[in-house]
């Protein structure tokens, strides 16, 4: 029921007003928001880059209304690009459909995607072009994109991959198309609200998908992205690739910005590859909002994250980080009371 609803309060306007109007959410919020500008997304990136941490970048927004709005987002992804190639990072992009227009006309948003994979090409070096990963939204979209992946490829855009849910219900037969096709995939949970037809009501059946399809990824060998926090799945990971004899080299664990850093330092202490997801932009709202609904439980290890880190800073620093964290509580707990009362 709390992801349920965090997930109405993700979509809803006067949640949105609570929230991000309440004190010290939005320094909550950029604890795992690089920040509100393109400076400060590569900033983030450099500093992960020289801690031997590779960076997705991801200028969020989604659903734009209008093609003026689309393409400036394609813009955006450009400019991106061209600032990892200019500062020489470690860094791929992550871009959404829907911002790139695919809900105002599909070919006009397919344009702007090629525009953004062209560019990609045309700066990569060797072995190859900047990555540019299609991330997947609801279900509503699956299809759409897996399909529109699949094109991209057909007409040789072979630097483009997209994101796949355990939750739902198709993702085996999704992975199996896509390694057909040799694309690479980012393996997630899921992070939106689906009926039980479409997406497994239990954890327990998304973990096990999540597992299934993960062990096929590894064994395809299309350099999957192993995108988790949970430590049973990553436990899994290591035991398996051991097992197979598969290299480290031939796949990565992703990780969200300001999630689990000592984890992705052990990891990559480890000689595992590490790519954090680093969002920027002043869209973070619903960004942050479903992160929540991905395990409600987060609301709660989010703010002890950040207090945690704080504490090992300095004690200084633990009444600014409490502040912080709950400020943010306060504004959700505001969000979840007006919920109630409609």
């Amino acid at each position: 029921m709390l992801k349920s609803g965090l997930l109405r309060l993700s979509e809803s306007p006067t949640a949105k007003r609570i929230i991000t109007r309440a004190p010290l959410s939005r320094s909550f919020a950029q604890r795992f928001v690089a920040g509100d500008t393109l400076r400060e997304a590569l900033d983030a990136a450099r500093a992960l880059n020289e801690a031997g941490l590779s960076v997705s970048l991801d200028f969020l927004g989604e659903s734009v209304a209008t093609r003026d709005e689309a393409e400036e987002a394609a813009r955006m992804a450009i400019e991106i690009l061209e600032a990892i190639t200019r500062e020489g990072l470690n860094a791929n992009l992550s871009i959404k459909p829907t911002q790139l227009g695919l809900d105002i006309d599909e070919a006009f948003c397919r344009a702007n995607i090629e525009r953004v994979l062209s560019r990609a090409a045309e700066l990569g070096s060797a072995p190859g072009e900047i990555f540019v990963r299609l991330d997947m939204e609801s279900s509503a979209y699956t299809e759409r994109t897996v399909a529109l992946v699949e094109g991209l490829w057909a007409d040789g855009f072979t630097n483009v991959g997209t994101v796949l849910q355990s939750m739902l219900r198709r993702t085996p037969e999704d992975v199996a198309r896509l390694t057909a096709l040799g694309s690479r995939i980012r393996l997630v949970k899921g992070a939106y609200q689906e009926p039980d037809t479409v997406a497994f009501p239990d954890k327990a059946d998304t973990d096990r998908v999540y597992v299934e399809s993960m062990k096929t990824l590894l064994e395809a060998g299309t350099y999957p992205a192993l995108a988790t926090h949970d430590e049973q799945i990553i436990d899994a990971a290591r035991r398996f690739t051991w097992e197979r004899g598969i290299s480290k080299d031939s796949f990565e664990f992703q990780m969200l910005y300001g999630v689990r850093r000592d984890l992705q330092t052990r990891l990559q202490e480890e000689g595992y590859n590490v790519r954090v997801y680093v969002p920027f932009g002043d869209s973070w709202y619903p960004y942050l909002m479903r992160r929540l609904a991905e395990r409600p439980a987060n609301v709660v290890f989010m703010a002890g994250s950040v207090m945690r880190e704080a504490r090992s800073d300095g004690a200084a620093l633990g009444k600014p980080a409490l502040a912080i964290g709950a400020g943010f509580l306060a504004g959700l707990a505001a969000a979840v009371a007006w919920r109630r009362r409609r």
